[in-house]
């Protein structure tokens, strides 16, 4: 039987990079194929080629044995190929309904359409409401809507971007499930992700990649997650050191009976919330995507505002205030979403760097920005972050996920902020990077800052924090020390009313 996909010395160069350089490999019909590498490897851009945005400088492309060009995605998708982009293409003001049809190629009458969605949807357990407007959605939330429209095409090979990142442990477990039943069935997963042990418990065959050349093929079963980081990074991976004799002192964030109101028919406020975080402290909230946890961000970087006691740095209330005078005071924040929220893709860094440092590194003085400054600071995140970019005149847009990640907490961390709150640290990097974010939240908390973690990644949390407390419908169960809460007994509390009885608010018939 011929390979369902099958690469031969593909190269793609870019003004300044060489981002696949005569790249071999080839997926079987059925098999789960893991694409591994660190961030800027090269992982993207050759899915972007398979799947027709790109077209490769050399090599060849051949599909069930047949050389072939994949002029475009449409072209890709007659050939039987789907993708799920770890960056959404979705219209924030059009429904779940909506956003399907405009990606698919042939029109369909909406009722047979929203028919043929449902059922897809209820086959692999894929619950949401066709009606509901995207920008009501979560992360995760809108993850599906980009799963179920590449399900709806019946596809022969299904490329998955960092399916994952936004997903808990359950939602991981449900999802393996529907790529194992697709397999079974045969069609072939093309499958990126830098959760190693996913991969380990999934995949069949594991390519990587380094600095756009492959450097292995492999079973990742028969391997660690540790030797497929190493040999993703081409060297030793590092562990989170923690100083000897750390302390943690007297309260400095304390958020008393927070409580928001509700945006939108969709929209998950927090209702009472209480919670503590001390001097040196990382303090874990986890959560199912869609519970609140963007309010919880919203109201603490201060762009909902609140009753004045209600969030308070060193006993100084800082409801009232808005994101500018909060990070004055000494909190900075990092949201979910980093293009458009945390940064602006047409932006150069530098700029970035002007729009949340401005006022803590005096890279504005009398209303005149000081653009040394600007790109001085942002030379520095890109160095102490590694992030992979030409330099600060770079544009956001123009870096990968993980590199912008990556750009983006070292914008905040390097701030030596007294409080820093953040969503998703580690969202699509690579396992080096995500030790050097985490090993840098750790030495914040040691310098004596005091720190939010908002994740859906529980190996993350129980990893990084002291203290966690989980998020449901908007109310935070009671902060206990990481060490003494188990995955299962977080994983109950994640799931809260989460269960079977849901279905008919979750798909209204």
């Amino acid at each position: 039987m011929p390979y369902r996909l099958e690469l031969t010395g593909i190269t793609k160069r870019f003004p300044g990079v060489l981002a696949n350089d005569n790249v071999t490999f080839a997926v079987k019909p059925g098999e789960i194929h893991a694409l591994l590498g660190e961030n800027g490897a090269g992982k993207s851009t050759l899915v972007k080629m398979i799947y027709g945005i790109m077209q490769p400088d050399a090599g060849e492309i051949r599909w069930d044995g047949q050389p072939v060009t994949v002029s475009n995605p449409k072209a890709a998708r007659r050939l039987g190929i789907g993708m799920v982009f770890q960056h959404f293409s979705l219209f924030e003001a059009l429904t779940v309904l909506e956003n399907i049809a405009l990606g698919m190629d042939a029109k369909i009458p909406a009722r047979e359409l929203e028919a043929r969605i449902r059922e897809v949807m209820t086959q692999y357990g894929l619950l949401l409401d066709p009606h509901r407007t995207v920008a009501t959605l979560s992360v995760g939330e809108r993850q599906r809507i980009e799963i179920v429209r590449a399900l709806l095409l019946d596809p022969k090979l299904l490329i998955m971007d960092e399916p994952t990142s936004v997903l808990t442990p359950q939602e991981v477990e449900q999802l393996f499930e529907v790529l194992r039943k697709l397999a079974a069935q045969g069609c072939s997963i093309l499958y990126i992700s830098h959760k190693l042990h996913e991969i380990k418990a999934l995949c069949d065959t594991a390519t990587i990649l380094r600095g756009g050349k492959l450097v292995d093929t492999c079973d990742p079963r028969q391997e660690t997650s540790r030797s497929l980081a190493e040999k993703m990074i081409g060297a030793g991976l590092r562990d989170i050191t923690r100083a000897e004799g750390r302390s943690i002192g007297q309260a400095k964030l304390v958020v008393s009976h927070l409580s928001t109101q509700k945006a939108g028919h969709f929209d998950v406020p927090v209702d009472d919330v209480s919670f503590t975080v001390r001097t040196g402290e990382i303090f874990g909230v986890a959560g199912v995507a869609g519970n609140g946890q963007n309010a919880l961000l919203d109201a603490l970087s201060g762009e909902i505002r609140s009753d004045k006691d209600a969030i308070s740095i060193d006993g100084q209330g800082l409801g009232m205030l808005d994101t500018t005078g909060r990070r004055k005071r000494g909190l900075c924040a990092v949201p979910e979403e980093r293009n458009g929220h945390a940064a602006v893709g047409d932006f150069s860094l530098s700029d970035n760097s002007v729009l949340t440092a401005r006022d803590r590194l005096g890279m504005v003085v009398m209303g005149l920005i000081n653009s040394g400054a600007a790109k001085t600071y942002t030379g520095k995140v890109i160095a102490d972050f590694a992030v992979k970019a030409l330099g600060p005149a770079s544009t956001a847009g123009s870096l990968s996920g993980g590199n912008l990640q990556k750009y983006i907490m070292g914008r905040e961390i390097l701030q030596k902020p007294s409080v820093l709150v953040v969503s998703q640290p580690t969202w699509g990097v690579d396992a080096g990077a995500a030790a050097a974010i985490h090993q840098a939240l750790v030495d914040l908390a040691a310098a004596g800052s005091a720190i939010v973690v908002i994740s859906q990644d529980l190996d993350e949390l129980r990893a990084l924090c002291d203290t966690l407390a989980v998020i449901n419908m908007g109310r935070l169960s009671p902060a206990r020390p990481t060490k003494e809460v188990s995955v299962e007994e977080i994983g109950l509390l994640m799931g809260g009313v989460h269960g079977a009885t849901e279905v008919h608010d979750a798909i209204p018939a």
